[in-house]
């Protein structure tokens, strides 16, 4: 969804038939590194800068939150190569050997411990002319199409978390005795249950449109992407707090896997953006 798809989308022929069939026979790993400690997830936010040198490229700076790059046999670097009029003008992509020299990764300590993100520091990275991935200057556009895919992708994945979160806590109502009744039978509980359950399904609406649109390339893709989004979540956070709540004590423990869910929402709910940029940015696409 990232490395292989920032290949996919803007690489040249040559190097496609590169790649490719190697990450898809699994023999190759590749990650995509382009979010910086600014913490911005727009075009803004790619600073590292690429010159030209000696026929090739040197990059230097910072890449954070670069998911599974400790495997990765190659890393897609979104670097600026020039100031543009615009911010997506400028932006272009390179292939970077994770032996490269000059190259340092570290693993963050996170939340959610069962997925990794690293820091990527590039220190005078040197490259030749052919680790440019597509055309120069015009790596932004190739990149949001990728972006906005893993987007929807995973909004999918907080959908089902949180499907899987709803279906243990009714199965849990419903063998936890109180006072001689099981707990779901309570009303105060089957509220809570059903604001679940809308939650839900309005966030797996918003992201079957997102991944309708941005399967057809529609104008309002990004629009669709980012309600989506900011739908999922919210939802998950709130659906996973709701959980663990109905519960009791034991949804508080490590003892139970209530707590992975509740980690994975905290960490995707801040993945390629949270609820608050992108209720911002779809404030910005909507036109009157």
């Amino acid at each position: 969804m990232l490395g292989g798809a920032a290949i996919g989308e803007a690489g040249t022929p040559a190097q496609r038939r590169l790649w490719l069939p190697q990450i898809a026979a699994g023999t190759v790993k590749a990650a995509l590194a382009w979010t910086e400690p600014n913490l911005r997830w727009d075009a803004a936010g790619i600073t590292l800068r690429a010159r030209e040198m000696g026929g090739g490229f040197t990059l230097s700076g910072t890449k954070l939150f670069v998911g599974d790059a400790h495997l990765a046999d190659i890393l897609v670097v979104a670097a600026r190569t020039r100031d543009g009029s615009t911010m997506e003008d400028g932006v272009s992509l390179f292939l970077v050997p994770r032996d490269t020299p000059g190259l340092a990764l570290t693993i963050l300590p996170t939340i959610d411990e069962t997925r990794k993100l690293c820091e990527v520091r590039l220190d005078n990275v040197a490259l030749p002319a052919g680790a440019l991935l597509g055309a120069r200057h015009e790596g932004w556009r190739p990149l949001s199409r990728v972006v906005a895919r893993a987007t929807v992708a995973l909004a999918a994945e907080m959908c089902g978390g949180a499907q899987q979160v709803l279906d243990m806590t009714v199965a849990y109502a419903k063998i936890r005795i109180t006072f001689g009744k099981p707990i779901g039978s309570y009303q105060g509980v089957k509220h809570q249950a059903a604001d679940m359950l809308v939650a839900i399904e309005n966030a797996k609406s918003l992201t079957y449109y997102a991944a309708w649109a941005v399967d057809q390339a529609l104008d309002e893709a990004p629009l669709a992407v980012s309600m989506a989004k900011a739908a999922a979540s919210d939802m998950y956070r709130k659906v996973t707090g709701t959980g663990i709540q109905l519960h009791g004590g034991i949804g508080m423990t490590w003892e139970h896997d209530l707590q992975l869910y509740f980690k994975r929402a905290k960490a995707s709910e801040v993945a390629f953006g949270d609820a608050t940029w992108h209720r911002e940015r779809v404030a910005q696409l909507i036109s009157f």
